[in-house]
């Protein structure tokens, strides 16, 4: 997916505030990344549901990791954009 990346102009947000408030959304996307890859699925919390339920539980765990992680790459896309005109 191509992003579109805003335009820095006199009548829009400026740069300054773009550029921090991307870095504050960017050091909120790593924290929880790392606060997700603590919680991952244990086995030992599963088993009692079946055999297949961990290997589900890490699977949408993984998912919810690769979303986070799209959400990092957009979000430094932008922040070296708005980089640019600061």
């Amino acid at each position: 997916m191509r992003l579109t990346k805003p335009t820095i102009h006199l009548n829009g947000t400026s740069a300054e505030r773009l550029y921090n408030d991307l870095d504050e959304a960017r050091r909120a996307a790593r924290d929880l990344l790392r606060a997700l890859e603590d919680c991952a699925p244990n086995a030992r919390d599963y088993y009692p549901q079946g055999a297949d339920a961990f290997s589900r539980a890490r699977m949408e765990h993984q998912v919810r990791i690769e979303a986070v992680r799209q959400i990092q790459y957009e979000l430094n896309e932008l922040h070296e954009h708005v980089a640019d005109s600061v």
